[in-house]
């Protein structure tokens, strides 16, 4: 189960990896053009260029769900065929055309009768929505794509009969629905409005609860909530749709304005710890591993790369780390400091946000940034010194990691990595997200993890008996590349 959900977690950020082009656009396109969404005569080519930038970002935010229904269902296939994007979107449009408001108070009049319920339905075409289409394209597109018919029917074998499962299965989903989704989403209300109403301290809780679920892939499901509108908060979508919190039932950012003092200043205050705190032999190893990580996090918020550096070697201190976030989500709510991202907090989306309607007082990110660097920074250090944690140069182990750099010797890099899995031929499976390999091998017993790491890989997870992923870092899709060559 835990290995479909990490699947799962990786289909889902081929679609959220389309964002930052729409916030990039809508971002100039709201400084050239602050009448797109604040009223006012569109006159100019500077102004007409912003307007057609907006339109342009507003056709991928708009159509959220859309890119998780295709994504997901390319990203659950097992070889990434576009046949399971296809089934995916036959999926979509059978669910949302059956559970439309229109069609089940037809079938159901009743339900015309109840507020709740005719807002569930109306909200039918959602990413959650999206997301379950995608896993149900996948699902059969891997099941079904060498089913052979009768020769009566064999032009509709193989490929061809995929979709065809898929709209039939979703028939029966919608039905399944037609009575399930009104209590999901009474659910989904309840959790979201019992947050909401708890202000600045719900808006910290739901960061902790984000932070602390990334290892298990699930803190998606949360986003879901807040960041777009499933149950008609989001946050997210609201924000970058030009909108501010007189349109709103909350103050819009704040769900979002909390992530980007620990991303881009808190982050690199703990990784200036882990460095300190590194063993004398193992400095140059700690500044390779969560160096390039903090600016990573510090420019477009991958936290990734840094987490996954030590989430596994020191639990309690992750677990602190998401205490912190939680903190200064609640610090930011209270001072007003409003921003949103289209991708994650880093510097990108906090310049191309600060345009927007919604932003507040975003100077203010440079104080709140110095308290996170050193609070951060203290909290760090002195649990890693006081409990003597395992932190990125402090492990036991004492082999030391070669100066294999990934960031150009992709080739090198590939190599140590497939000869501590145990070779090619101990490979089942090879896939990657956007931080990390992710493989299946034959004989767990053939890995060498000395021999992993000195490729300078950012960590090692083992999350089934013969999975294993590998933390690598933004770079991952070269080095997999170099990996199917070698295994080819």
């Amino acid at each position: 189960m835990m290995k479909y959900l990490q699947k799962l977690g990786k289909s889902l950020m081929l679609p959220v990896a389309v964002l930052p082009i729409c916030g990039i656009l809508m971002g100039i396109g709201y400084a050239l053009c602050p009448a797109t969404m604040q009223g006012g005569n569109i006159t100019g080519i500077t102004n007409m260029i912003g307007f057609f930038l907006v339109k342009a970002g507003g056709a991928l935010i708009d159509n959220m769900a859309l890119l998780f229904v295709i994504g997901v269902g390319v990203g659950m296939a097992n070889d990434h065929d576009g046949t399971a994007g296809l089934a995916a979107f036959a999926s979509w449009l059978m669910i949302t055309n059956l559970l439309a408001t229109s069609t089940v108070t037809t079938l159901m009049p009743a339900i015309g009768e109840d507020a709740a319920n005719l807002l569930a339905f109306d909200k039918i075409a959602n990413p959650f929505i999206g997301i379950l289409s995608g896993i149900i394209g996948g699902n059969c597109y891997n099941r079904f794509r060498n089913a052979t018919l009768p020769d009566w029917l064999s032009f509709f074998s193989g490929k061809r009969c995929v979709a065809i499962v898929a709209g039939v299965i979703s028939i029966l989903v919608s039905v399944i629905l037609l009575f399930v989704w009104p209590i999901v989403f009474r659910g989904l209300i309840s959790l979201g409005n019992g947050i909401a109403g708890m202000g600045a301290i719900g808006a910290g809780i739901y960061v902790f609860l984000n932070r602390l679920l990334i290892p298990t892939g699930l803190h998606h499901a949360l986003n879901n909530v807040f960041w777009f509108d499933t149950i008609g908060l989001g946050d997210l979508s609201h924000f970058w749709a030009g909108e501010t919190s007189n349109d709103v039932a909350w103050s819009l950012g704040m769900y979002m304005s909390g992530f980007f003092p620990c991303m881009m200043f808190g982050v690199p205050g703990a990784a200036l710890a882990m460095i300190q705190t590194a063993k004398e032999g193992k400095k140059k190893v700690a500044i390779g591993l969560v160096a390039s990580a903090a600016l990573c996090s510090f420019v477009c918020g991958v936290t990734e790369p840094f987490e996954f550096g030590f989430m596994f070697l020191a639990p309690a201190l992750y677990v602190i780390y998401a205490l912190l976030y939680g903190i200064f989500t609640v610090i930011t709510t209270l001072v007003g400091f409003r921003a949103g991202f289209s991708f994650s907090a880093g510097a990108t989306d906090l310049l191309f946000s600060a345009s927007l309607p919604a932003a507040q007082n975003t100077w203010m990110i440079l104080p709140l940034g110095v308290a996170a660097f050193v609070v951060f920074y203290v909290v760090f250090r002195f649990a890693i010194v006081k409990f003597d944690l395992k932190t990125p140069g402090r492990e036991a182990d004492e082999t030391e990691i070669s100066e294999v750099e990934t960031r150009g010797n992709f080739s090198e890099t590939a190599a140590l990595i497939l000869e501590g899995l145990g070779g090619k031929d101990n490979i089942v499976s090879l896939d990657n997200c956007i931080t990390r390999l992710r493989l299946e091998i034959k004989d767990p017993e053939k890995i060498d993890e000395k021999k992993i790491k000195s490729a300078g890989v950012a960590g090692i997870m083992r999350p089934g008996k013969t999975a294993v992923q590998v933390v690598v870092g933004t770079k991952v899709q070269f080095v997999a590349d170099e990996l199917n060559k070698l295994c080819k």
